[in-house]
């Protein structure tokens, strides 16, 4: 078995070298202490470190961020609704068209 290449690294570990490295340490001797594949780690970490702060080393959740739902005290209004259900309507129309187009070819 070959080990993988593509190493996770916890948030203290990250904490800890960033530290080390902002109280005066170089990033190539903290990556060999480290054994990482790359002295930049260090210096990807510190960016995002002085962007975000410690929650910027913080793992984040993969894909897309979940869209907040709308207010769900505010009714709709009528208006919304039936342009909402015109909508689906529509695609609805349009993928049965295709589907009979689709249809009607493979009967010839």
């Amino acid at each position: 078995m070959t080990k993988s290449t593509h190493r996770k690294f916890t948030f203290e570990f990250k904490l800890d070298a960033v530290r080390r490295f902002l109280a005066g340490e170089s990033q190539v001797a903290l990556a060999k202490e480290f054994e990482l594949s790359s002295p930049d780690l260090v210096k990807k970490w510190v960016r995002k470190y002085r962007i975000g702060g410690e929650d910027g080393l913080r793992p984040k959740p993969p894909g897309r961020p979940v869209a907040s739902p709308k207010d769900p005290d505010e009714p709709e209004s009528e208006l919304e609704r039936l342009r909402r259900e015109n909508k689906r309507l529509r695609a609805e129309v349009a993928f049965l068209g295709k589907v009979n187009a689709l249809r009607d070819e493979e009967q010839r």
